[in-house]
């Protein structure tokens, strides 16, 4: 992803700087062809009003013309010449210049203030990997404010000043991976004990990296810390680069990490954590569900094995369930009871994170329980669509039928709308046989409206 980046941004100056040489070569051909053609029609001029003059004259003046035509075309190529001098960059003696990249890998560097000084100013990329830097102080990197490209990998880094790339405002990649930037403890620890390293003050614990280290880095994109030895990350260290997209954590000696540090980075997609001590306990267990929520929202994580405790060595914390870690409840619900003389509960809407309260925020119990209320929602909605699918059609049914039932019935000349009496048949609609005589009854003249009733169908 890097070197496709930096053959965009190479090809992009090569681009601008072929279209610049062909803007100035053109231009210079125009005025020569004008030159050239304002000459030529002198000339005739001359010729016609001089044509009784000495031929020789003619000469010497056509001479005289030729000579300006030349030295009009030698100072437009000496513009041309210019341009293209104006755009090749001074480059280091010990370094490799392409473009808007410098390469100065691998030459024994032990301080960057003597190439510094012949590096320009609209420089991209700069290369610093395999040298034997130790040190970096915040104002060396001032002149190169359009860097969007710094590898620092492979030296001798132990710690790095707090807001020392602040000077780098369009900074998008950064690798400090291969340094020493790992936490170094004063005391020792017995077999790695988390609970020894979280009782350490801070001035103890956070040698190497501090939480502003990355300050004024907001367009940060990718950042690769892997393989520095580090224990632990100190609070608020990826706060200043909320738009970071490619985080690398492994081969360090982290054993947990606090969910609170990594709630700023809502763009992030990769997150590399392999080839580290995880201990998949309760302090863990907070993390694991961001890093479900990660993988919910279409994050990549690689794997993250455990190697505590004995009975989880080996396996993926992703493939654990989190029914696993119900017991932590319960026994930080104890451990509040008992230690709540010494430490005040935390409000409402935050829990207890590395024994700082921070605010609590919706995360599904699992992604498999995700995964499954979605299928379950889809076959109710997809049952619901189907069944209001078949009413429509059978209500479209039934109404042609009708439809056409009736038109019938209005071609065969019988009314919808029949007279109510004992000579209809209140069944089907059809006349009833003759009576007898003696079942007739009178019928009386009265001036009354005959009731009407709907024929059936």
């Amino acid at each position: 992803m890097v070197e496709r980046f930096e053959k965009e941004v190479r090809a992009e100056k090569i681009i601008g700087l072929i279209s610049c040489t062909r803007c100035v070569v053109q231009r210079t051909l125009r005025c020569c062809l004008r030159l050239n053609a304002g000459v030529s029609r002198q000339i005739a001029k001359t010729s016609r009003s001089v044509r009784e003059t000495d031929m020789k004259q003619l000469n010497q003046y056509e001479h005289s013309h030729m000579e300006r035509l030349v030295r009009a075309a030698l100072f437009s190529l000496g513009l041309v010449l210019l341009v293209l001098l104006g755009s090749i960059h001074s480059c280091p003696s010990v370094c490799t210049c392409f473009g808007n990249t410098t390469d100065c890998s691998a030459v024994g560097l032990l301080s960057v203030t003597p190439i510094l000084a012949l590096l320009d100013q609209d420089s991209l990329t700069l290369r610093l990997h395999q040298n034997n830097l130790s040190s970096l102080g915040t104002t060396e990197l001032s002149n190169l404010s359009s860097l969007e490209l710094l590898d620092l990998s492979h030296n001798h880094f132990s710690t790095l000043q707090p807001g020392v790339f602040s000077v780098l405002g369009g900074l998008r990649w950064l690798n400090l991976s291969s340094n020493y930037l790992g936490i170094r403890l004063a005391i020792s620890v017995p077999n790695n004990s988390t609970e020894v390293l979280q009782d350490l003050n801070e001035s103890q614990r956070s040698v190497g990296l501090s939480k502003d280290v990355f300050r004024g880095l907001w367009r940060l994109r990718g950042l690769d810390l892997s393989h520095n030895g580090l224990l632990l990350l100190p609070k608020g260290l990826l706060d200043a680069v909320p738009r970071l997209n490619w985080l690398s954590l492994a081969g360090n000696q982290l054993v947990t990490l606090d969910r609170a540090t990594f709630e700023p980075l809502m763009g992030l997609q990769h997150l590399q954590l392999a080839g580290n001590p995880w201990e998949c306990d309760c302090k863990l267990r907070d993390f694991k569900h961001w890093m479900e929520w990660l993988i919910y929202r279409d994050g990549q994580v690689d794997a993250m094995q455990c190697s505590h405790p004995g009975d989880l060595k080996g396996r993926d914390i992703r493939s654990i369930p989190a029914e696993m870690f119900s017991y932590c409840s319960q026994s930080q619900t104890k451990e509040g009871v008992s230690g709540y003389g010494t430490r005040p509960p935390c409000p409402p809407g935050r829990i207890i994170s590395n024994e700082e309260c921070v605010r609590q925020r919706y995360r599904p119990a699992s992604v498999r329980r995700a995964h499954g209320t979605q299928i379950v929602a889809g076959v109710i909605c997809g049952t619901v669509c189907v069944m209001m699918v078949v009413a429509a059609t059978y209500g479209c049914v039934y109404a042609s039928l009708m439809a056409r039932y009736q038109r019938e019935i209005k071609n065969r000349g019988q009314p919808l709308m029949a007279e109510s009496g004992p000579e209809t048949d209140l069944e089907d609609g059809q006349m009833s046989p003759p009576s007898s005589p003696q079942d007739k009854a009178p019928k009386e003249t009265c001036d009354i409206v005959h009731g009407y009733r709907i024929s059936s169908f």
